[in-house]
C-alpha cells in the first residue's frame, strides 16, 4: 500500500510506494492537503499494479519521460556521443550551434515541443533572407539529424521532423568550383616550382603538394595529416594511406601515385622523421590563398610570353586560362584540385566504379551526378545506335520468326516483322504452311470447324467426336485469319 507522510512534519507530503520493479519509490506530491496527496497516492499504487500486469507498456512510459526532459539536457547528451564516435570538436560546436538556434528560433523548450511546421517556419525566415540553399540544407540536416537521433534511441516516440524536406542546392549554387586544365596545371607546376617560398612553404613542396593532390583527391585536412611513416613509395604501385581519423567518412584510405611523384617524394622526405607532416601546410584559411597565388602568378607569365604579339596577347587577357573565377563564376580554389581528380579520369573514360573508388564516394550515383557529364562520347555514341535502326533495309524478305535473315544467318539486329497474331510464339524456322494433298484429304476427318471460333486453335491431329482439351495451331486455311497468308493461298 501506498503511504503518505510529511518530513519533519513540514511542507508538501511525501509519496512512497512499491513499483512495478518491486523497488520502493519516493515523491513528493507537491501539495500539503493529505487528501489530494492520497489519491495521487493511489493513482501510482494503481499505475504499478496496471504494468506488472501489462496493462501500461513500461517503455512508452520511459519514452514520455524522455520527451519532458528539456532539448539542452538532450544536446548535452548528443555532443558525449558524438566525442565517442571520434567528430572533431569544430564539427560538433557547429552542429550544435545550429540546433540552439533553431531551437531559440521557435521557443522550443522540452523534446516534445518539436514539431515539422516550426522547422518549415524557420527554413521560410532563411528563404527571405536570401540565405543559400546549400547552408538551408545543412541547417536542415542538423535538426533532422537531432530529431532522429532522438527517436532512434527511444527519447521520442518518432521522429517529428521525418516529413521535412530539403531544398534542391544544385538549383541555387552560390559557389561553384571549376576543373584545372591539363594545360593549366602544367604552367601553374613549371612557374610555381621556380619560384620563390611562400609564407614558409618552398616552391617544390607546393608543386608536391597540388601534384598529390590532384592524383589522389585527398582534402586538404587529410594531406595535412600526412607523415612520412604513411607514404608507400616503393614497388611498381606505389600508394599513400590516411587513417580513419583524419578522413571525412572515417575509414582508412588507401590512394596509389604516379611512380614519378613517388620519386619526388622519396627525396622530399628523405631526411624527413616517419613521424613527421609530410608537408609545411598553411591554415586551412590560407590553403586556398596559396593557390590562388600561385596561380595570378602562372597566369601573369602566361599572358606576359604573348606581348609581342597583340592580337595572341589580347585573346588571352580575355580567356579564362589560369584564372581563378572563370566567366561562368565557377571558382579554383584549393577543394578544386579535388574535383579535378574526378574529373580527369572520367574524361580519360576510367569506370565510373573506379572513379567512386578513388573519390571514395558513399555511392555511385554521387559520382554520376559529379562527373557523368564528362565521360568522352556517351551521348554521341548512343545517339549514333540509331543508325542500325533508321538505315536497316526493311524491304528484304524474313522468315516468320524475324530472327533468321534472307540467307538464314542469325540477325543481330531488329525483328524484321512481328510475331505471330494472338500472342503466339512462332515455332525455330517456320514457314507458311504448304498445303498438301494428302492434308487436304485429311480436312473433312477433322472436327467440323463450323462452329469452332477463329480465335481457338484445334490440336494437331483432332478428329471428329475427340474433345480431349489439348489445342496446338493448325495449319487449316479455312479458319486461319485470311491476311496471314500469301493472296495465292487464301481460301476462296
Amino acid at each position: 500500500m501506498a503511504s503518505v507522510y510529511k518530513r519533519n512534519g513540514q511542507g508538501s507530503y511525501m509519496i512512497a510506494w512499491v513499483d512495478h520493479l518491486g523497488r520502493r519509490r519516493e515523491k513528493s506530491s507537491r501539495t500539503t492537503d493529505k487528501r489530494t496527496a492520497e489519491r495521487i497516492a493511489v493513482k501510482y499504487e494503481t499505475d504499478a499494479a496496471l504494468r506488472r500486469d501489462g496493462v501500461i507498456d513500461p517503455h512508452l512510459d520511459a519514452i514520455a519521460d524522455e520527451s519532458q526532459r528539456s532539448i539542452e539536457s538532450h544536446l548535452v547528451n548528443l555532443e558525449a556521443k558524438m566525442k565517442t564516435a571520434g567528430r572533431k570538436q569544430k564539427t560538433i560546436d557547429a552542429k550544435l550551434g545550429v540546433i540552439r538556434t533553431i531551437v531559440k528560433h521557435t521557443g522550443w523548450k522540452i523534446a516534445s515541443d518539436i514539431t515539422a511546421d516550426g522547422v518549415n517556419h524557420y527554413a521560410r525566415k532563411l528563404v527571405e533572407q536570401n540565405i543559400a540553399k546549400q547552408t538551408i540544407k545543412n541547417h536542415l540536416v542538423a535538426i533532422k539529424g537531432f530529431t532522429k537521433w532522438l527517436a532512434s534511441n527511444h527519447k521520442l516516440p518518432r521522429d517529428p521532423l521525418a516529413s521535412v524536406s530539403q531544398p534542391n542546392v544544385k538549383a541555387d549554387r552560390r559557389r561553384e568550383r571549376r576543373v584545372l586544365l591539363p594545360d593549366e596545371w602544367r604552367w601553374l607546376s613549371e612557374v610555381t616550382s621556380g619560384g620563390n617560398g611562400w609564407k614558409g612553404i618552398d616552391a617544390k613542396e607546393r608543386v608536391f603538394l597540388y601534384e598529390i593532390a590532384l592524383q589522389t583527391g585527398l582534402r586538404a585536412n587529410e594531406l595535412r595529416s600526412l607523415t612520412a611513416g604513411q607514404l608507400f613509395l616503393n614497388g611498381d604501385r606505389p600508394f599513400v594511406t590516411c587513417k580513419a581519423r583524419s578522413t571525412k567518412n572515417k575509414k582508412d584510405a588507401r590512394q596509389y601515385i604516379r611512380p614519378d611523384l613517388a620519386q619526388k617524394l622519396r627525396e622530399h622526405v628523405r631526411t624527413k622523421a616517419m613521424q613527421a607532416p609530410v608537408f609545411n601546410m598553411p591554415s586551412e584559411r590560407d590553403v586556398a590563398d596559396m593557390l590562388r597565388t600561385d596561380l595570378r602568378k602562372a597566369r601573369d607569365i602566361w599572358l606576359e610570353a604573348a606581348k609581342e604579339n597583340l592580337d595572341e596577347y589580347a585573346y588571352r587577357q580575355k580567356s579564362d586560362f589560369l584564372a581563378v573565377v572563370n566567366h561562368e563564376g565557377e571558382h579554383l580554389d584549393f577543394h578544386a584540385l579535388r574535383h579535378t581528380c574526378g574529373a580527369w579520369l572520367a574524361m580519360v573514360g576510367a569506370h565510373p566504379k573506379a572513379i567512386q573508388s578513388v573519390m571514395r564516394h558513399s555511392s555511385i550515383t554521387l559520382t554520376m551526378d559529379t562527373y557523368g557529364h564528362l565521360f568522352p562520347g556517351q551521348e554521341a555514341d548512343t545517339v549514333a545506335l540509331f543508325d542500325e535502326i533508321l538505315t536497316e533495309d526493311v524491304s528484304q524478305p524474313a522468315q516468320a520468326t524475324g530472327t533468321l535473315d534472307a540467307s538464314g544467318s542469325p540477325q543481330k539486329k531488329l525483328q524484321r516483322i512481328p510475331q505471330q497474331s494472338e500472342h503466339e510464339t512462332a515455332r525455330f524456322s517456320a514457314t507458311h504452311c504448304d498445303v498438301a494433298s494428302d492434308r487436304l484429304d485429311a480436312i473433312d476427318k477433322r472436327k467440323p470447324l463450323e462452329n469452332k471460333d477463329q480465335r481457338e486453335r484445334v490440336r494437331r491431329g483432332a478428329r471428329l467426336n475427340d474433345n480431349a482439351p489439348g489445342r496446338t495451331r493448325t495449319c487449316d486455311l479455312r479458319f486461319r485469319k485470311p491476311p496471314l497468308y500469301p493472296a495465292e493461298l487464301r481460301a476462296p
